[in-house]
C-alpha cells in the first residue's frame, strides 16, 4: 500500500501552487495533473486540466451551465475531460513514475466514478501520491480522507512557505531506498 499524503485548506491558500512547486522540484519522477483558473476581464471563468506532461482541456466554465447535468456553483462541468485525460495521466503516473501527484480531489472531480476508482487504485498500489482535497464535506472525500495510513496536513497562510520542504522531506521518506 502506497503512503498518501492530503493537502487541504481554504480556497485561495494556496495548494495548487504547492503542487505545482511540487512538480517541478520533481521533475519528470511525478506524474499526474493539476488544475488552473481561466480568468477574463469579469473574473474567473472556468478551470482548466493541466496533465504533468503538458496537455490540457477545459474542464469547467461559466458558459456550459447548461450544456451538461454536472454543475458546481456556476461552472457547468465536463466530466470526460477529467476522465480522459486526468485518469489517464494518474494511471501513468502509477505505472511509470515514482510520484503520484493531484490537483484536485474537489466537488467537480468527485462527479466522476473512473477519478474515484483511479485514486482508490493509487493508495492500493506502492506509489506515494500527494493530492489536495476539499475541506468541504463530502461523503466519498470525508471517508478518503480516513483512510488507514493516510496523512492529512492543512496549508495555511503562516505555513504555506514551509510546507514545501516538509513535502518533499515526506516524499523522500516513503520512497523506497535504491538499491546499489
Amino acid at each position: 500500500m502506497g503512503a498518501v499524503l492530503l493537502l487541504t485548506g481554504r480556497p485561495g491558500v494556496g495548494k495548487t501552487t504547492l503542487i505545482r512547486r511540487v512538480a517541478e522540484a520533481l521533475g519528470d519522477r511525478a506524474g499526474g495533473f493539476f488544475t488552473e483558473e481561466i480568468r477574463g476581464p469579469q473574473g474567473r471563468l472556468g478551470f482548466r486540466l493541466v496533465t504533468l506532461d503538458g496537455r490540457a482541456a477545459i474542464f469547467a466554465h461559466v458558459d456550459w451551465i447548461d450544456r451538461t447535468p454536472h454543475r458546481v456553483g456556476r461552472y457547468g462541468v465536463d466530466i470526460t475531460v477529467l476522465d480522459d485525460l486526468g485518469v489517464a495521466a494518474i494511471r501513468e503516473a502509477v505505472d511509470h513514475r515514482e510520484v503520484v501527484l493531484v490537483d484536485e480531489i474537489g466537488k467537480m472531480e468527485l462527479f466522476s466514478a473512473a477519478f474515484r476508482e483511479a485514486l482508490e487504485a493509487v493508495a492500493a498500489s506502492p506509489r506515494p501520491m500527494i493530492a489536495t482535497i476539499t475541506r468541504s464535506p463530502h461523503p466519498w472525500a470525508d471517508a478518503f480522507k480516513r483512510r488507514p495510513g493516510l496523512e492529512l496536513w492543512e496549508l495555511t497562510p503562516a505555513n504555506r512557505e514551509a510546507l514545501l520542504g516538509r513535502v518533499l522531506r515526506w516524499i523522500q521518506a516513503t520512497l523506497p531506498r535504491s538499491r546499489g
